[in-house]
């Protein structure tokens, strides 16, 4: 992961990094970039400033439908089920990874304020998704008190 990284006229720097695993395997790295680093999660969740997270698929048993099916599942644990509000948008996001994933893809989300979350795929723009109330949801997959994985939790806080 870059220490740094320049988006939309914004300088981000990587608060953390660590690796998504599944039964001891590697699934991908994620990276998290902020404008000054943090550690507390609840702080980076909650903040409509410039941020990023990013995702390099470092294996190739991650399908399209696993993929789908672990975001949709760590929305229901950021949300702790309510999803009512942004249940479209999360439908929208998923299907960013239904259009096809492969090892050595980079998958960045980065938060606007004002303009939401664009997500992009090996640097091409794929969707657009409006909210704050959304950011707050997919930064909380990986941030969230019930997180993906704590210790990539702890990884991304810079621990």
């Amino acid at each position: 992961m870059p220490n740094m990284l320049e988006r939309e006229g914004d300088t981000l720097v990587l608060n953390g990094a660590g690796m998504r695993t599944k039964f001891f395997l590697k699934m991908y790295l994620a990276g998290l970039y902020v404008q000054e680093k943090k550690g507390n999660a609840t702080s980076i969740i909650e903040a409509d400033a410039p941020m990023l997270i990013r995702l390099e698929i470092v294996s190739d048993l991650i399908t399209e439908k696993k993929m789908s099916e672990a975001t949709e599942e760590g929305f229901q644990k950021s949300t702790k089920g309510q999803m009512s509000t942004i249940r479209t948008r999360v439908d929208e996001f998923i299907g960013v990874f239904r259009a096809g994933i492969e090892k050595g893809d980079i998958f960045d989300m980065l938060y606007q304020p004002g303009t939401g979350v664009k997500v992009s795929q090996n640097g091409q723009l794929r969707t657009t998704i409006q909210g704050l109330d959304f950011k707050k949801a997919l930064f909380g997959i990986w941030l969230s008190e019930d997180p993906v994985q704590e210790d990539l939790k702890s990884s991304l806080l810079g621990n």
